[in-house]
C-alpha cells in the first residue's frame, strides 16, 4: 500500500502544480512517465478493486486506429482504466490518446492530470494530428450523456450523435476498433444530477447516487464491481464519397449495434455485479 500512497501523492502534486493551456505545450503536455508514477494506484484499481478481465488486445492494429468505447459510471473511471489497459497489457505499452470534453481542460485541477495522461481536447484537428503521427486515439461517442445516464438506462447505448468518429476514420483511412466495457455502469448508480452546484467546481454536473451526498465524501467511493473489457475486431470503413453523410450515419449505427452486441454478450456471461 505504500506504493499506492506514493502514487496518490504524485497525482495530488500534479494537480497542485497546475498546467497551462495544453494547446501551448509540446504534444499537449503528455508525460509518458506520469502513467508510470500513477501505475501503483491504477494497478490497485485494476487488479484488486475492479478485478478487470481484459480480452482482445491482439485485435489492436499495429498502426493508427480509433478505439471506440462505451462510457458510463457517473464518474468516468472507465476512461482511466481503458488508458491504463493499453499501458499495462499492450505488448508495446502503446499510449491511448483519449479525446476529452472541453470542461476537463477548463478545470484547474483536472487539466494537469488530463494533459499528462495524454488526453487531448476533443476536436477533429487534434484527432487527425494524432492519427497522422501513428497514435491510437480513444473516442467515447456517448460523451457526457453516457457518463451521466440514469441507472435505469444502464447498458443502453446513448445515441452516437452525427457520427463524427466515423467521418474521422474515413478521412484519415484508419480502422475503428470497438470496445465494450461492462461493470462501470454500477460503480455510481446515477439517480439524478446537480448542475448549478457543479458549475463553481468546473464540472458539468454532480451525480446523485444512493450514497452521495448522503454519506458525504465517503459516498464518492465507487462500488467495487467486477469489470470485463472486450476489444473487438477492427472495422474497416470506406473512404468519404462526396459530401452526403447518410452513409456515415449508417456506419456509425452499425458500429453502435456491434458494440451493443458485444455488451450483451458480456452481460449474458456475467453471474454477479460484484463477482462477475
Amino acid at each position: 500500500m505504500e506504493s499506492v500512497t506514493t502514487a496518490v501523492r504524485a497525482i495530488l502534486q500534479t494537480m497542485r502544480q497546475g498546467c497551462p493551456d495544453p494547446d501551448l505545450l509540446p504534444d499537449g503536455g503528455f508525460d509518458p512517465g506520469f502513467l508510470d508514477r500513477a501505475a501503483p494506484l491504477l494497478e490497485f484499481l485494476w487488479a484488486r478493486y475492479f478485478r478487470i478481465q481484459l480480452r482482445g488486445m491482439e485485435n489492436v492494429p499495429a498502426g493508427p486506429a480509433l478505439i471506440v468505447a462505451n462510457h458510463s459510471g457517473g464518474i468516468p473511471y472507465d476512461g482511466a482504466m481503458l488508458i491504463y489497459a493499453f499501458h499495462r497489457d499492450h505488448p508495446q505499452h502503446r499510449p491511448l490518446r483519449a479525446l476529452v470534453a472541453n470542461f476537463a481542460f477548463r478545470s484547474s485541477w483536472m487539466r494537469p492530470v488530463m494533459c499528462r495522461l495524454g488526453g487531448v481536447r476533443a476536436s477533429m484537428d487534434n484527432a487527425r494530428d494524432l492519427l497522422a503521427r501513428g497514435h491510437l486515439v480513444g473516442v467515447f461517442p456517448e460523451g457526457l450523456r453516457g457518463v451521466g445516464k440514469p441507472f435505469r438506462e444502464r447498458y443502453r447505448l446513448a445515441n452516437f450523435g452525427r457520427g463524427g468518429f466515423v467521418r474521422l476514420a474515413r478521412t484519415t483511412r484508419v480502422p475503428i476498433v470497438p470496445v465494450a466495457i461492462v461493470g462501470a455502469e454500477e460503480i455510481h448508480p446515477v439517480l439524478g444530477k446537480l448542475t448549478k452546484l457543479a458549475q463553481p467546481l468546473g464540472l458539468p454536473y454532480i451525480p446523485i447516487t444512493p450514497t452521495f451526498p448522503l454519506l458525504g465524501p465517503l459516498g464518492l467511493l465507487p462500488v467495487p464491481t467486477k469489470w470485463s473489457i472486450q476489444i473487438g475486431q477492427p472495422i474497416e470503413v470506406p473512404p468519404m464519397n462526396g459530401v452526403n453523410d447518410d452513409d456515415t450515419l449508417a456506419l456509425a449505427e452499425a458500429v453502435r449495434q456491434q458494440m451493443d452486441r458485444m455488451i450483451a454478450d458480456l452481460l449474458v456471461h456475467r453471474r454477479s455485479i460484484l463477482f462477475g
